[in-house]
């Protein structure tokens, strides 16, 4: 078991690399299709949405023919798809290639998180998921950076080609370290096996809990993401490299959290922690609102990236519970309504700012996740413990 989730952790942190490294060359691309970046900005959205998109077959697929198998298949996706947009000989074929690593990268990370469910007794889980999401996150971070510096030195292309070879790591890990997983009988794909799987979940109360809360969780943090460095902007600071750092302070957070994790479970319980988590990110929200200052800011981003994961690694725990014999359709549906949360939050910000102003709205998604922790606490209990 712990051989299967090291390597499970690994792909995810060598899979994710793949998540943000292209946006830093979003410029670069503009530059060499001669278009205006406001279009080259596609290359991110055709990633993001299939990823969310792809969710409702890729779950009931990963429980038909095998969970390790999914992953496995996804990465050599992933590893095709970041070679042929490296050669892409225009923008709507790179679009094509970026799609087509969304829809990969959208059935590794779930279906990891699904893998960890199947392994890991649910005492044990919240910490074991909190380190995938460190592994991911970890992931994430680095292939901006990285993504930053390889596309100054050898242009966009570098960058895929450099995902291509993190991807093929990752592929000899997954063909290694999954040899001795038992991949179950091999089913293949049945739609109404599918269409039963959500129904068997949507049936649990919890259900519309636990994709609700994250829903709102994308919307309120996530999507005040793409307005950091505008709202920077407007108190003084107008340096890219600290709009970055600033907005690094989340998984920064998040890498804190999962290393404190077996601690805080200790001394606060789960349902204590999404209830300071919920208090944590709110606080933090209006710091951030109030401040002006970068340095505060990069605090303020810090502590919300602790609370949110404080959070969301409790609904991640019930999501896998939520129906056992369907866990990757559950984690499916879980991601869905997670990115769409993502896609949806940077529209309402939009509206809020130009019709409320920045510090009401960053206020109002203040009040929302301080309520949404205690809604969680409340509402997600096991059987045996309500």
């Amino acid at each position: 078991m712990n051989r299967t989730l090291a390597v499970v952790g690994f792909v995810a942190f060598a899979t994710s690399l793949s998540f943000r490294a292209l946006d830093p060359g979003i410029a670069l691309i503009a530059l060499d299709f001669g278009m205006a970046p406001e279009r080259a900005a596609l290359a991110s959205t055709a990633f993001a949405l299939p990823f969310a998109l792809a969710q409702p077959i890729l779950g009931p697929i990963a429980d038909a023919i095998g969970k390790t198998r999914v992953i496995t298949l996804c990465v050599v996706l992933l590893l095709a798809a970041s070679l042929a947009g490296a050669v892409a000989p225009s923008f709507p074929f790179l679009i094509v290639t970026r799609i087509a690593a969304g829809i990969a990268a959208g059935g590794i990370f779930p279906v990891a998180i699904a893998t960890a469910g199947d392994l890991v007794p649910v005492e044990r889980r919240q910490i074991v998921l909190g380190r995938l999401l460190a592994c991911a996150l970890s992931g994430a971070v680095l292939g901006a950076t990285v993504g930053g510096v390889v596309g100054d030195l050898f242009g966009w292309r570098g960058v895929l080609l450099v995902l291509a070879a993190c991807s093929a790591v990752a592929l000899a890990g997954a063909v290694y370290g999954f040899a001795k997983v038992p991949r179950g009988e091999g089913k293949t794909f049945n739609f109404a096996a599918a269409v039963a799987g959500y129904r068997n979940i949507l049936a649990n109360p919890l259900a519309k809990v636990c994709f609700g809360a994250v829903f709102v969780e994308g919307a309120c943090v996530f999507g005040v993401l793409p307005f950091v460095a505008i709202i920077l902007h407007g108190s003084g600071e107008e340096r890219a490299t600290i709009a970055g750092l600033v907005v690094a302070g989340f998984p920064i957070g998040g890498v804190i959290l999962s290393l404190t994790l077996p601690l805080l479970l200790v001394l606060f319980g789960q349902r204590g922690l999404m209830m300071l988590g919920g208090s944590l990110v709110g606080c933090a929200f209006v710091a951030f609102a109030l401040a002006g200052l970068w340095q505060f800011d990069l605090a303020a981003f810090v502590v919300i990236g602790i609370g949110f994961y404080m959070i969301h690694t409790g609904i991640q725990v019930f999501t896998t519970e939520l129906a056992p014999n369907a866990r990757a359709s559950a984690v499916a549906l879980h991601a869905m309504f997670f990115f769409l949360g993502q896609g949806a939050g940077p529209v309402v910000y939009g509206l809020g700012f130009a019709t409320l102003g920045e510090t009401a709205s960053l206020c109002i998604s203040a009040m929302l996740m301080l309520v949404l922790g205690l809604v969680c606490a409340s509402k997600l209990r096991r059987p045996q413990a309500a």
